[in-house]
């Protein structure tokens, strides 16, 4: 199966493995240099004779390719659109193997033979320029990475770096494939890289970003897969990333207008803190008071059984205040118990002023044993005391936290709970919050999606939007919002918010699809149902069972393939099949919530968490490297290397498109080998069969018989694109939905 990366020839005893692959790309405006190394090893008793094809991004987006094979250039051949599809259903046919097929649809360039002697390692490097796509103003740059999967065992070593130019300001840069790093030096350059270790990439590598002039940048993608069905759009906001003009002490002058703000931090000093934790929360706290601006008001408070202020009333930042809270944090120690219920409230009724955002960073370490100890009772002050609609984000540090308690105090004070475990640094989890927090630009930003002709009888335009009510735009930060809509055609977004304390409009154009014919933009309807799940888990967490959002779950789970703890028994091939079946396992396993305490109650709520706040979908990106979900690994390094190498293998059994969940009583990744996520669809294997999950009992018996490989196979692809392509792509037997019409090969 010849592909990129290179793929030997079908033969006895051949084998390969890919050591490593670097990819390089620098992107000005539209146009993207790209400068690729592989390194692979013949693992196989036999001399291989490789060839490979490289698809095209996009077709016709490559206008030269350079291939060098350990430093020798060798031609390469572009093919076209059309001569590329019958090289691709050649080696199909020939290997028996359908696997080329996910790139039916564009061009490729297609190399000569070269021998590579067993145990021997081949360094393959090409250069090439392409012309990146444009959707509603972001530039799309794709490269065929998820080719990479096919091989004999993991990808030892990956690493992508992509520096970004552009001729005006960069706004939002966002990757919907994999976890990457960001930085940005100015407003016209940005830095991005992936690096991961005993890897499968499972789909390609995607990048998205734009450009424009103004305080704010908004783009907009949509993605309406049944056109009688309402669609899914993802949102992307940027404020200007330049510093404040309030700036900090000492400063000289910045350029943009951050509002002047409120920040409130409440440490427990109870005696569970004593020892390092103690120490890592008063650097924490340091780290707030040194990055404070001028404007910006403040105050600490400390507690135990007693709580004790830095100073009775809110604080001016200047050189002088921070120097003297600097002196109050030093001499805090740690000793008594926990009134948190006392010290929230006297946090929050400091907060007199509701047209300047105010930040409560509230760390407690255990339950409260103080004053008022019930959780509903707790939540309920809270509420009452907040004023000024202040933004409370609340910090469990470790298992012997009430961390239904804290969501619950964080999800009715318009913030978010973060968790840090024991062998977290609590320094490092608040300050990378406060990073993101720490320079408010536009404040209670509101969304309107407006779209022409659109009649009122029609309803609203948008519904269920994560995050859900008006939220913040920071420096330095992007917002990633999600939603569904049910009206198509040209629309106009408008963010209405406050800057600088004055209320300020931002109009931006967008189109929302009538009907999406091809899978491109199909990870925003994963990422809002990633989204989704988080919002339900919350509710039932918080407000108790309610049927109709279990039921929601289940299909969510079924449809999007983003399981859960509390649907993961559906990865098991005797799990229920019928609706109320699934519906009853899964209540059954949603009891666990009852636990507010302890490792489980506080995984779970890591994991609720990071559903709600999730900026790509859940279960997608590969199997690797370095760690399971949140952290979580084995005790020693040689350890978690071989739990890395054994995932990465049996995430090889399904070509990297298996599903992943977290396992939050066991605290691990688990992969669901039976199964996988192809664009829109989700399949469940049955047997020896995979099965869409949109195809009933009786449509699976009734479903038109295919020869694999035959001229009706092929004619999929000819009826339905590149849509089709990529479930003809799967290996073994099939069972498919297309346009109401069930095949099964």
């Amino acid at each position: 199966r010849p592909i990129w990366p290179p793929r030997p020839q079908p033969q006895p005893a051949a084998s390969y493995k890919i050591e490593s692959l670097e990819v390089n790309a620098s992107l000005k405006d539209s146009t993207a240099r790209v400068q690729v190394s592989q390194t692979f090893k013949n693992t196989g008793s036999g001399q291989i004779e490789a060839c490979f094809v490289f698809p095209l991004p996009y077709d016709g987006a490559i206008d030269q390719l350079t291939l060098l094979v350990n430093g020798k250039e060798h031609a390469a051949k572009l093919l076209s659109k059309g001569e590329a599809r019958k090289r691709y259903e050649e080696i199909v046919r020939t290997s028996r193997d359908p696997a080329l097929l996910e790139w039916v649809g564009t061009g490729m360039f297609q190399t000569s033979v070269f021998p590579i002697p067993a145990g021997e390692t081949r360094t393959v490097s090409l250069r090439y320029i392409q012309l990146c796509r444009k959707d509603n103003g972001l530039t799309d740059f794709l490269f065929p990475l998820s080719t990479a999967r096919y091989t004999d065992a993991p990808l030892d070593k990956l690493t992508i770096r992509i520096a970004v130019e552009s001729s005006t300001d960069i706004k939002n840069i966002y990757s919907p494939s994999h976890d990457v790093e960001i930085k940005r030096p100015d407003d016209r350059h940005a830095e991005v890289k992936l690096t991961a270790k005993h890897t499968i990439p499972a789909e390609d590598f995607r990048l998205f970003y734009d450009a424009e002039c103004g305080k704010l940048g908004a783009s907009l993608l949509s993605f309406r897969p049944e056109k009688d069905e309402d669609g899914y759009f993802l949102l992307l906001a940027t404020p200007r990333i330049k510093g404040s003009k309030n700036k900090k002490s000492g400063d000289s002058e910045h350029e943009s207008e951050d509002a002047s703000k409120t920040v409130i931090f409440v440490l427990d000093r109870s005696g569970s803190m004593s020892g390092e934790k103690m120490d890592q929360a008063k650097e924490a706290a340091k780290f707030v008071l040194n990055n404070l601006h001028e404007g910006d008001t403040f105050n600490l408070i400390a507690y135990d059984s007693e709580i004790e202020t830095f100073r009775p009333e809110l604080e001016r930042f200047t050189d002088e205040t921070r120097s003297a809270a600097t002196g109050f944090v030093n001499g805090l120690y740690a000793g008594g118990s926990t009134n948190i219920d006392g010290a929230l409230r006297r946090a929050l009724d400091m907060l007199k002023d509701s047209k300047r955002p105010a930040y409560v960073i509230f760390l407690t370490d255990g339950l409260p044993t103080v004053g008022e100890t019930h959780e509903s009772a707790i939540a309920r002050h809270a509420a009452e005391a907040n004023d000024v609609r202040a933004r409370l984000f609340t910090f469990g540090v470790g298992y012997d936290v009430n961390s239904r308690l804290l969501d619950k105090l964080s999800h009715e004070n318009h913030g978010q709970s973060e968790y840090v475990r024991p062998n977290e640094n609590i320094e490092d989890a608040v300050s990378k919050l406060y990073r993101r927090i720490g320079a408010p630009v536009m404040t209670d930003v509101e969304i309107a999606i407006d779209v022409e002709k659109a009649k009122e009888t029609d309803g609203p335009i948008v519904s269920r939007v994560y995050p859900k009510g008006s939220f913040d735009l920071f420096a330095g930060d992007q917002a990633v919002i999600v939603g569904r809509y049910h009206t198509p055609g040209d629309a106009k977004i408008k963010l209405t918010g406050k800057v600088a304390g004055k209320k300020q409009s931002f109009d931006f154009p967008a189109k929302l699809v009538k009907k999406s014919d091809d899978d491109t933009n199909a990870f925003v309807a994963k990422l809002w149902a990633t989204r989704r799940v988080g919002e339900i888990i919350d509710e039932l967490d918080l407000k108790g069972k309610n049927d109709e959002l279990i039921k929601e779950l289940v299909e969510l789970a079924t449809k999007h393939g983003i399981l859960t703890p509390y649907t993961s028994f559906l990865a098991d091939d005797a799990a229920p099949r019928t609706e109320h079946a699934a519906q009853n396992a899964t209540t059954l396993r949603l009891n666990t919530l009852s636990e507010a305490e302890g490792q489980y109650g506080f995984r779970q709520r890591e994991l609720k968490g990071a559903y709600q706040q999730a900026n790509r979908a859940a279960g997608m990106g590969g199997a690797g490297g370095d760690g399971g979900f949140f952290g979580a690994q084995p005790a020693s390094a040689s350890a978690a290397s071989a739990a890395s190498a054994d995932r990465a293998k049996r995430y090889a059994a399904t070509n990297g498109r298996g599903v992943t969940y977290y396992d939050a009583k066991a605290d691990r990744e688990v992969l669901a080998d039976n199964v996988i996520s192809v664009g829109r669809k989700t399949f469940f294997r049955h047997g020896d069969r995979w099965v869409d999950s949109t195809v009933t009992a009786d449509e699976e018996k009734s479903a038109k018989k295919i020869e694999l490989y035959s001229e009706e196979y092929f004619d999929l692809v000819n009826q339905h694109g590149k849509l089709a392509a990529q479930y003809l792509a799967l290996e073994g037997p099939v069972t498919l939905k297309l346009d109401g019409k069930v095949y099964a090969w």
